[in-house]
């Protein structure tokens, strides 16, 4: 485990499939269930809950971004885990696939759909959406 200074907090960041990030932060920011949260070093303990979304943490004063789903996340003054079914860096995500998912989810969403049908809808058309999101930091990079 790296050094931890009064500026950086340990963030530990775990998919359903792999370990995706471990080590030190300066900052975290998350979509959480109620808009967009974000972490310094010192917070307040609480668990809640993530939403899919964009993720972004810094570390080095370097902002990295992932696209994350549904899940939950620890916070400690000194140390956040954050569990959640997916995590993607940019340069994971297939846009060309992403960009199918949100079509046929905007489809969907056009056709009569019972409320759980529409929810089901709904939250595909969140992921396809933060994926695209994320991607676009990857491309940014390769300019």
């Amino acid at each position: 485990m790296s050094e931890m200074t009064s500026k950086t907090f340990q963030l530990n960041i775990l998919a359903s499939d792999r370990p995706f990030y471990n080590g030190p932060c300066e900052m975290l920011v998350f979509p959480g269930m109620d808009g967009e949260m974000g972490v310094l070093p010192r917070h307040e303990a609480m668990v809640t809950c993530t939403n899919e979304g964009e993720l972004r943490y810094k570390v080095n004063g370097t902002w990295n971004y992932a696209a994350v789903s549904t899940g939950i996340i620890e916070i400690m003054p000194d140390h956040v885990t954050l569990l959640a079914d997916t995590a993607e860096r940019p340069e994971e995500i297939d846009i060309k696939r992403a960009q199918e998912a949100e079509e046929r989810a905007k489809e969907a969403l056009r056709q009569k759909q019972s409320i759980k049908e529409y929810y089901q809808t709904q939250a595909a058309l969140n992921r396809a959406l933060s994926r695209l999101k994320v991607s676009g930091h990857n491309s940014a990079r390769r300019d």
